[in-house]
């Protein structure tokens, strides 16, 4: 069969590339599969991409970043190179920053399904469960009611699609009780390429704590920062350092150049800008803790799951969402109280000061990430569009 991907892709640095990135390659040499298209959106020189091409895969920018008639530009290619199915991976803020393009891409899985090809979305998020005020989609409590009823809306838009795969359990139970919804299922997250396992070295030699992301809405640095000054303060022999991996959200543009400012008095501080698929290995390997300094979740966490290929102890705010995807993965960290710098320095104190635990973290968190190798998950996408193909045949 023609597989038709809709989803960012590296280099773009558009949400969830990376999860793209992993999830297509993994679909190339499948006795099923005779050629992957993905379709992606423009650079500003689509040259890029060829940095990422590989055997199997065909790369079609076909959509902008903000554009406003991206679902008919993607409907388009798909008739053009007549895939047998598509696979969208998508959250509400795939298509633009700006709430109208955003939302009319979401109309994608409608269009697709109005061409007859099986279609299977792949959703990271549901309106109901975001605090769209901390994402920086709403300032006052009119426009969150405003934006949850278009939300609505758009969802029922998503549900047209043949399947609609979600990645915590929750979001199944809203998505058939609130819409009646019986094409919605759990779908695993899946695990990225697992890299051979670098060892920290005992004892450490210095303490990295690393945040990876776009920050400025629901992901603020500024917690972790001043829970490192504490901690300088607490182990004076030890050397801590802080690194800021990634870039603005685009709903906060200037925000690393504003806690870059504030926080000049700090050292030990690397900001890195945006991180490319090759050096991602690197910035996780080189860490001692990946620290979750968020104020709210929007879904799964490709973080987490890298985390784990790495073979890394996390430190995680108390949240809801992301308390249950670590318990239902069966993955393990160090809690801290959400944006409380002091509760998380206790949290990574209690790791130096117990490394037993930090191991056991680590050798936990490794494990879950071979649990379901994207290789696997490939391979349940398959059968459930060959079930979908004969149906409508």
């Amino acid at each position: 069969m023609k597989l038709a991907f809709v989803s960012p892709y590296p280099p773009s640095q558009v949400t969830l590339n990376e999860y793209g990135y992993h999830l297509i390659r993994s679909f190339v040499g499948k006795p099923q599969v005779e050629a992957v298209y993905v379709l992606t959106n423009h650079l500003n020189d689509d040259r890029e991409y060829s940095r990422y091409a590989m055997d199997g895969i065909e790369i079609i920018p076909c959509w902008k970043f903000d554009g406003l008639f991206n679902f008919w530009n993607i409907r388009n290619q798909l008739k053009k190179i007549k895939a047998d199915a598509v696979i969208l991976n998508l959250q509400f803020m795939t298509f633009g920053e700006g709430k109208i393009p955003a939302a009319l891409g979401l109309l994608t899985p409608w269009a697709c399904k109005l061409l007859g090809i099986p279609t299977v979305v792949i959703l990271h998020n549901i309106v109901e469960t975001v605090k769209l005020d901390t994402i920086g989609m709403a300032d006052s409590k009119w426009k969150g009611d405003l934006f949850l009823k278009i939300g609505e809306v758009l969802t029922r838009f998503i549900l047209k699609a043949d399947l609609v795969g979600v990645t915590i359990s929750q979001y199944v139970g809203i998505l058939r009780e609130k819409y009646r919804a019986d094409n919605v299922i759990l779908l695993p997250h899946g695990n990225f390429e697992l890299p051979e396992r670098r060892y920290l070295p005992d004892p450490l030699p210095h303490i990295n704590l690393m945040a990876f992301g776009k920050f400025g809405t629901y992901k603020k640095v500024e917690v972790m920062l001043d829970s490192m000054q504490i901690l300088e303060k607490k182990y004076p022999d030890l050397k801590f350092i802080s690194t800021v991996a990634g870039t603005d959200n685009p709903n906060v543009k200037g925000y690393i150049d504003d806690v870059r400012e504030r926080y000049r008095h700090l050292p030990n501080v690397t900001y890195t800008g945006y991180i490319p698929e090759e050096k991602v290995a690197d910035i996780f390997q080189e860490s001692t803790f990946i620290i979750f300094p968020y104020t709210t979740t929007t879904g799964s966490s490709g973080i987490l799951h890298q985390a784990g290929s790495y073979a890394r102890a996390c430190i995680l705010p108390k949240i809801d969402d992301l308390e249950r995807v670590v318990e239902e993965e069966g993955y393990g960290g160090a809690y801290f109280d959400t944006d409380n710098a002091e509760s998380l320095a206790d949290a990574v104190s209690y790791l130096i000061e117990h490394p037993e635990e930090r191991r056991a973290i680590e050798d936990q968190n490794y494990a879950a990430a071979r649990g379901l190798p994207m290789n696997e998950l490939a391979q349940w996408y398959l059968s459930h569009i060959q079930f979908l193909t004969e149906q409508n045949k």
